[in-house]
């Protein structure tokens, strides 16, 4: 038998699939300056050479997204809610020189957030991309996991084990899914994402794999730092697991109206010759954005702002999907 495994990000890629935002409810008074920002990361992807494909969801937002990105740009108008593609999209394995769609059970992040059309974007895409689609028997959204490549993936105990996704699953059952829909037959457990996040702790927000069994992750920059502990319990656990560890600044404390944002460099986006970290206005933006770029020195990387699309629960990582080549 073959094995299939879900495809490290830095594999090269066909196209990258971006979610343009829409929803004033989703971004109250940030709506705007979100499509600003979202456009900005569109542009930059495709003048780096590769074609970005931008999810509009109607004539409307066509237009306003017409005004903001270069002709470079490919729009698509497409029925989805939440700009979160990495969670919605479909997660692309490969194995017997094929590509393949794996399809989960999306509640809505436990439940919080149910918009129309974000269970069915995935399976369109992937349709849509002449890929073969699978629906696995569980909920399970992109970023709550992230693989080097090699059977090994790093997820959170906050996410994958929380009651609001698969309450009638043990640990033994998700690790058993996870290799069998996705080719990963090591897990590294993290415990709590970072404070506030919506998505009851995504790892793309907190832990990345750079390289096979290299994980960066981020280090408190200030005594005020909301999530000095989750990072240093992180580290404890991936030393004793045994991966090779490389260290990234936190933002800091970041706040919008008093409310600590989850605010991370993690989210960066890898795309095939660039990488695309958010920055927040922090004074630790132009160092966070360097120790992103030390560890990919085969791509160019920049930082561009993200705090409007942060208000909206996400980052560049969360509102992207790429399709990797063959």
């Amino acid at each position: 038998m073959s094995i299939t495994i879900l495809l490290p990000e830095w594999h090269p890629q066909d196209w990258l699939w971006i979610g343009f935002p829409h929803d004033d409810d989703e971004w109250p008074g940030f709506l705007e300056a979100a499509q600003t920002q979202i456009a900005a990361f569109a542009n930059a992807v495709a003048e780096s050479g590769q074609e970005v494909r931008l999810l509009v969801h109607d004539e409307a937002n066509a237009a306003a997204a017409r005004r903001l990105v270069s002709a470079k740009v490919k729009l698509e108008v497409r029925v989805y809610g939440d700009i979160w593609l990495r969670d919605t999209g479909p997660l692309v394995v490969a194995g017997d020189g094929k590509r393949l769609a794996r399809r989960f059970g999306f509640n809505g992040w436990g439940g919080k957030y149910m918009m129309a059309g974000d269970q069915t974007i995935g399976a369109e895409l992937a349709h849509d991309a002449a890929l073969h689609v699978t629906t696995g028997d569980w909920i399970l959204e992109g970023g709550a996991l992230d693989g080097d490549g090699t059977g090994l993936v790093v997820t959170t105990e906050q996410c994958l084990l929380n009651p609001n996704r698969n309450p009638e699953l043990s640990q033994a059952d998700i690790e058993w899914r996870l290799e069998r829909d996705l080719g990963f037959d090591r897990v590294l457990w993290l415990g709590e994402g970072l404070l506030h996040d919506h998505t009851d702790g995504h790892v793309d927000n907190l832990a990345r794999f750079v390289a096979p069994n290299v994980l960066a992750l981020p280090v408190a920059t200030g005594a005020d730092d909301p999530n000095m502990a989750v990072y240093a319990d992180a580290r404890a656990r991936a030393d004793e697991f045994g991966v090779t560890v490389r260290e990234v600044p936190s933002p800091g404390r970041i706040e919008t109206d008093g409310r600590v944002e989850p605010a991370s460099y993690m989210n960066f986006a890898i795309t095939t010759h660039l990488v695309v970290v958010p920055t927040f206005g922090s004074p630790h933006d132009a160092e966070g954005v360097a120790a992103v770029a030390a560890l990919f020195p085969d791509r160019d990387c920049i930082g561009l702002p993200a705090d409007a699309v942060l208000a909206g629960g996400g980052g560049f990582h969360c509102a992207s999907q790429q399709m990797p080549q063959a």
